[in-house]
């Protein structure tokens, strides 16, 4: 199976410039179609907009910010159109104004995967929180999200699962079947397993490792019994001394007053991550 649509979400930053490369080198890899997608969403929030003043000085600061979005989208556009002239490689340039996280979500469901970037832990940045929360529940398509900071310049070689045998991870696994089908390793990693019909069998991590296995994959499986770490810490921890470059784990969310909020581990990992994630719902 071969990824054939790939979506990235550009910026004009330095992190979307690397974004851009990462999803360039998955789309020469699967000899996909590569589509660039720029944002311009002027909302202003509530408080911003009462302290705004009258009609016309809103317009004015709207207009304003329009028009620097739209510069920023005129720099990532000849990014974008100068690699895939440079590599001979298929693809299309996306701008669209509106809800970004909204748009984001409707673009995500024609493609196969969505890279976006993670969010700036340092920085208070609802909106782009919302970005990946909304392509994560509402498109129903894989997402890759890439740090803020490093250089990631393919995924899949080294591999590590999440797995806590729920829905979520189950999606997630099978999402990720493209991008890990020739990994060098690829370790399942069950952190304090729990048991019963809802959890893992008697061998944590065994029947999903089977599974893949029947995909032709090389999998070594693990747990680990550690209650007193956070699930996300055993991850990132574990990743780190395996030098992998890809996380792959099921995201959780629930409803609560409309709005999607992330489960403990995902918003911990996508706070903390320290290489690229493969997250699905």
């Amino acid at each position: 199976m071969r990824l054939k649509d790939i979506l990235v979400h550009l910026d004009a930053s330095e992190q979307g410039e690397a974004r851009l490369r990462l999803a360039a080198g998955l789309a020469r890899q699967h000899e996909a179609h590569l589509t660039g997608l720029f944002t311009v969403d002027v909302t202003l929030p509530a408080m911003a907009t009462a302290e705004a003043g009258g009609a016309a000085m809103l317009a004015d600061m709207l207009e304003r910010m329009r028009q620097d979005s739209l510069a920023e989208a005129a720099k990532a556009r000849r990014s974008f159109e100068e690699l895939l002239r440079r590599e001979g490689q298929a693809g299309e340039w996306r701008l669209v104004e509106g809800e970004a996280s909204a748009l984001l979500a409707l673009h995500t469901r024609y493609a196969d995967l969505a890279v976006v970037g993670q969010a700036d832990p340092q920085g208070e940045q609802p909106a782009a929180r919302a970005l990946i929360e909304a392509v994560l529940f509402a498109s129903g398509r894989p997402v890759l999200v890439v740090p803020q900071v490093g250089r990631f310049e393919s995924v899949g070689r080294r591999v590590l699962i999440g797995w806590n045998a729920s829905r979520e991870a189950a999606r997630a696994v099978n999402d990720a079947l493209p991008l890990i089908a020739s990994a060098e390793r690829t370790t399942v990693l069950a952190v304090n397993p729990r048991q019963g019909l809802s959890g893992h069998g008697a061998e944590p991590g065994a029947d999903i490792a089977l599974h893949l296995a029947r995909h032709g994959l090389q999998v070594e499986v693990e747990h680990s019994i550690a209650p007193e770490v956070g699930d996300g810490d055993m991850l990132l921890n574990r990743a780190a001394e395996l030098s992998a470059d890809l996380l792959v784990i099921g995201a959780y969310g629930h409803s609560r007053l409309r709005e999607m909020v992330l489960g403990g581990v995902t918003r911990m990992l996508l706070r903390q991550m320290t290489l690229p994630v493969l997250l699905s719902h």
